[in-house]
């Protein structure tokens, strides 16, 4: 069966601060490997007041020192922000902490506004070189040679899964040549998510770390008890997104009735064309949502954004999304595949 993961958010809210988002993704985490998911990770943003991942290896610490199995990782370091030796560095020192549980997925997008780009010292052209980055960063993972005289430690020899994030083209077509498992972002770019699966297992070459395609796709999922009570619980997130369309990016919101009553029709077109292959409803709708994305993706793994506002109404739902897609409990044998 599809094996399901979990990218968390780190949410604050109008009723919680950025300890509390924080603690939130270390309870979810610990909650989620009991449920059987098999991977949860958290993105860099930057300068976004909603959101409390921006020092993101060190959230995935704060996650990992509250779980015991589950994989913890970036999805992910917006890699031009950095350099590749500072992100080996702090990746294989996650490793060293926690082995075998680490992942790293790489974008090149900023994660953040133009004016906050400048505070990175961000070049306008370092995605340009986000390839021979992520060539760099992998080398500094890897065992050191005998005559190599500058070393990522403690990263080297880690060899930390790498996973290419995309949501065009050019992602699938990187994550092929280098023979990296990909992650398409469907639960905010859901257009070219199949022309980008069918050029990402067409043009994969195998190497070193993986031996065939392996795909995961981002999905959003509110799940409750019942149809109407999750789409209630789903505009908070629909909220977010028309605050993105106003420029006005800020905490989380409670869910409300009438969510016509807070977007206008344009808003409305937007986010309902970014959340196209959003699935919500009480666990029967779910699961036939589930069935049909997996059908017509092949998706090795979903990885499930669930913006629910209130926390143990986001526990259920994570619960109820795991009951629904029959994962109580994943299979004892760990998947060769993508590092895991």
């Amino acid at each position: 069966m599809t094996p399901l993961s979990i990218l968390e958010l780190v949410r604050v809210t109008e009723e919680t601060n950025a300890r509390g988002a924080l603690d939130n993704a270390r309870d979810l985490a610990a909650h989620a490997e009991q449920w059987g998911y098999r991977r949860i990770w958290v993105a860099e943003h930057h300068n976004m007041p909603g959101i409390a991942s921006a020092a993101t290896s060190i959230v995935l610490a704060h996650i990992a020192a509250g779980t015991k199995e589950i994989r913890v990782g970036a999805g992910g370091i917006m890699l031009p922000n950095h350099s590749p030796y500072v992100i080996a560095e702090q990746f294989g020192t996650l490793a060293r902490l926690f082995p075998d549980r680490i992942d790293l997925g790489l974008g090149r997008a900023p994660g953040t506004d133009q004016l906050t780009l400048r505070a990175l010292r961000r070049s306008p052209e370092a995605a340009e070189h986000f390839p021979q980055d992520v060539l760099e960063l992998q080398a500094f993972l890897a065992p050191a040679g005998p005559d190599q005289r500058i070393q990522a430690v403690p990263a080297a020899g880690t060899d930390v899964p790498l996973w290419i994030l995309g949501s065009s083209q050019f992602g699938a077509m990187l994550a092929a040549e280098l023979g990296l498992p990909y992650a398409f972002a469907s639960h905010f770019a859901p257009d070219l998510l199949i022309p980008a699966l069918d050029l990402y297992r067409s043009r994969f070459k195998p190497s070193a770390q993986l031996d065939r395609p392996y795909a995961m796709v981002g999905v959003n999922i509110i799940a409750a008890g019942t149809d109407a009570e999750a789409h209630r619980l789903a505009t908070t997130q629909q909220m977010s997104f028309a605050n993105i369309f106003r420029g006005a990016r800020g905490l989380s919101q409670p869910p409300i009735d009438d969510i016509d009553s807070y977007w206008t029709p344009m808003e409305k077109a937007q986010a309902m064309r970014m959340l196209a292959r959003s699935i919500v409803g009480s666990p029967d709708t779910v699961r036939t949502g589930i069935e049909a994305l997996v059908k017509e993706t092949r998706a090795d793994e979903l990885i499930v954004v669930s913006d629910v506002y209130h926390h143990a109404a986001r526990l259920r739902s994570f619960e109820l999304i795991a009951q629904a897609a029959g994962r109580a409990m994943f299979p004892s044998e760990a998947l060769a595949a993508a590092g895991s």
